[in-house]
């Protein structure tokens, strides 16, 4: 499993980074073998009336099954990071159980 983890509009730091993949490498692990990559998009969304908020936006590449995409939205990019994570890999075992 391929693993490539992207920031728009602001830097990834190394601690961003290492739990963000260590997040997705334990909610998708057990499913190594079905899936080919993973692009992990973080960004900041500014909202005029409620500040700013955090994105993460999962695409999970499967080996002959359409793509998962998973998005979540919080005030904390580290929240936003582990629901999408765990959104992941429920869903990737549901669409593996088909």
């Amino acid at each position: 499993m391929q693993i490539q983890i992207q920031a728009r509009q602001f830097s990834l730091t190394d601690a961003l980074r290492s739990h963000a993949e260590w997040r997705l490498r334990f909610a998708l692990t057990y499913f190594d073998n079905y899936i080919l990559w993973v692009v992990m998009r973080l960004s900041e969304i500014k909202r005029p009336r409620d500040g700013a908020h955090k994105r993460c936006h999962l695409q999970v590449v499967l080996a002959g099954l359409p793509d998962i995409v998973i998005e979540d939205t919080q005030n904390d990019l580290y929240v936003a990071i582990n629901r999408a994570t765990d959104r992941a890999g429920r869903t990737v075992e549901r669409r593996l159980a088909r």
